[in-house]
């Protein structure tokens, strides 16, 4: 070996007979950091051994997983067909241990082996980041109200105190869901210099099928509010630092998994962090909802008797010690969250009531219900194929002026079938509903964009 003085360069690793790799990065800057602090050249030689990368390589042939999908006629078919070709791709790879889909799924993008919308994984090790996607958190949170209120006067004090579309909130909330957000944002790789969308996002509802809901308890008839969104900008930051860390942990350790099922691993310190900012993602989003519903309530002057929420697009880690990936996937399990409190929410579409659930944690659905949203077609082929119209006996409001059509109930999977397959197959179990007066979505808010003008 070397002389154990003066700095450790590649030749160094090379003459010890390491192979060179994308790894002599870190192992040089590991190398040189212990050479500093007077370790010799045996000790520095052993710890490079064990930094010095295994390829973990794709399964040949998938792991089998759980299907709780009926298929009924041509279109609903192929996107089965659809759904389990990715899903036949995404088995293989080799931190995943058991998989499950979920009576709405649909594909979720066109790279084979992307988890579908209404997929879940459990995974040994590993957070992948392409499996919660840029949505991190897409949560649905419900205020059950103590007084019998008109509907439209809560829909109007809703829609007053939102807001949906691209960008923040122009009156800014001022987060207070933790004791220092600033030391903890200084402090995460993953969440430092997010400042100022933490703050500018907050209480903001964004765009697709997000949305603001008023209807009724069908037990109780008392009135009640239901948001729907994720973290906003904040999530789609995190995701994008997550996705650049992962693919680089991937790029050593199994170069030829494809891009977006790389993966962290959680017991390093650079995946503990990524989990500890997906629970500051988490703590945010159901700060902003809450936040919007607390504001209609002030404007009401009606109290809050009850309120719940749940994730469906997000990590969990069961008792097993595996992470368990929801993409678009409600936890259906007892303490899938510090908060839980054995009810879930499982939206449909617009004109449908939103279903309130117990848990039921069927094991071959690895614990997880859907969460509602499947379509059969993409928003563009089924603009394609429809004219969609409004549909009618309900409030229908786009916040930003004009209608979203690819978000109108047609759009989505038929609801009764949904809710029978979720029976059907044990998934969860109803025991309540919220009844619809209305809500309110952002619409096509890209309809003036400045291209589009540009353009026509």
């Amino acid at each position: 070996m070397t002389a154990t003085t003066g700095t450790i360069d590649g030749t160094t690793l090379i003459a010890w007979g390491f192979q060179p790799g994308k790894w002599f990065g870190r192992a040089l800057a590991e190398a040189n950091r212990l050479r500093q602090a007077g370790a010799d050249d045996d000790a520095i030689f052993i710890a490079l051994q064990a930094l010095q990368p295994v390829e973990t390589l794709l399964r040949t042939n998938g792991l089998p997983y759980g299907v709780f999908l009926d298929a009924e006629g041509e279109l609903e078919r192929a996107n089965l067909a659809a759904v389990t070709a990715h899903m036949d791709a995404l088995m293989r790879v080799p931190t995943i241990v058991a998989g499950a889909v979920m009576p709405d799924a649909c594909p979720s993008g066109t790279a084979l082996g992307t988890i579908p919308v209404g997929g879940a994984v459990a995974c040994e090790d590993a957070i992948h980041p392409g499996f919660h996607s840029a949505d991190i958190c897409c949560s649905v949170a419900i205020t059950v109200f103590a007084r019998k209120d008109d509907p439209r006067r809560i829909l109007d004090a809703v829609q007053a105190v939102t807001h949906f579309g691209p960008g923040g909130r122009k009156a800014m909330i001022v987060p207070d869901f933790a004791p220092d957000i600033d030391a903890t944002l200084q402090a995460n790789p993953f969440l430092h210099g997010l400042g100022n969308i933490v703050t500018g996002h907050f209480g903001s509802q964004g765009d697709g099928n997000h949305f603001a809901y008023v209807g009724h308890l069908s037990s109780s008839g008392q009135p009640a509010l239901v948001t729907h969104h994720g973290s906003r900008g904040l999530g789609a930051q995190l995701y994008k630092r997550g996705m650049a860390a992962a693919r680089r942990h991937t790029q050593i350790v199994a170069p030829r998994v494809p891009a977006h099922n790389a993966w962290l691993q959680a017991s390093s310190e650079e995946g503990q962090a990524y989990w500890q900012a997906l629970q500051f993602a988490r703590s945010w989003t159901k700060a902003s909802h809450f936040a919007i519903h607390d504001l209609a309530a002030r404007s009401l002057g009606n109290a809050v008797a009850d309120r719940f929420w749940n994730e469906h697009n997000f990590v969990f880690r069961r008792d097993d010690g595996l992470y368990y990936h929801g993409k678009g996937a409600t936890p259906s399990w007892a303490g899938f969250s510090p908060d839980d409190d054995g009810r879930t929410l499982i939206p449909l579409n617009m004109a449908e009531p939103i279903l309130i659930t117990a848990h039921r944690d069927r094991k071959q659905a690895l614990g997880f219900a859907p969460h509602g949203a499947g379509r059969n077609l993409s928003r563009s082929a089924f603009l394609r194929q429809e004219k969609p119209g409004l549909p009618e006996g309900i409030d229908v409001r786009f916040y930003c002026g004009k209608a979203d059509l690819s978000e109108l109930p047609q759009a989505y999977k038929n609801a009764a079938a949904v809710r029978a397959q979720i029976d059907k197959y044990g998934l969860a179990e109803v025991i309540d509903e919220v009844i619809p007066y209305g809500s309110i979505m952002a619409g096509d808010w890209g309809q003036d964009a400045p291209w589009r003008k540009k353009r026509r």
